[in-house]
């Protein structure tokens, strides 16, 4: 009896010697999103190029973040924050890595502002514009 038990202690053992091998990189082949652009060139202001986005949980994303500079537009989605791991922020291919999620993103001139994720979290999360809801700059984002 005490053989079959020390046996099984050994095999559970090798298993989870195994486990660090079998492993993956979640930030590793990431998915790139439609990029989500605000203004455009007809000098609309108010524009979005698509209000919802739908993604899965565990998987990675890449996504563009593009102001077309008609105003200063202030990116607010503190729930879809928390429930994200960031790999990265790259603005003019300069990136930004760290703990932690950040308050709001923010344009004041033209340009993107890419994020590179893991969605950790499933759940439905608002995102807008602050101080533009009303103008239309709000959308959703869906995370199965």
């Amino acid at each position: 009896m005490f053989r079959y038990f020390v046996r099984a202690a050994m095999l559970g053992a090798a298993a989870l010697v195994a486990l660090p091998a079998a492993a993956v990189d979640l930030a590793k082949g990431r998915q790139t999103l439609p990029d989500l652009v605000f203004g455009n060139d007809q000098g609309d202001d108010y524009a979005v190029s698509q209000k919802d986005f739908e993604l899965e949980s565990g998987k990675a994303y890449q996504l563009d973040i593009v102001s077309k500079g008609g105003k200063e537009y202030k990116f607010f989605s503190p729930e879809f924050f928390r429930h994200i791991w960031i790999n990265q922020i790259v603005i003019n291919h300069l990136e930004i890595h760290g703990p932690g999620s950040p308050h709001h993103l923010e344009w004041d001139d033209a340009g993107a502002i890419r994020l590179e994720f893991v969605v950790i979290r499933p759940g439905e999360f608002k995102w807008w514009i602050d101080g533009l809801e009303s103008k239309g700059m709000t959308g959703k984002i869906v995370a199965k």
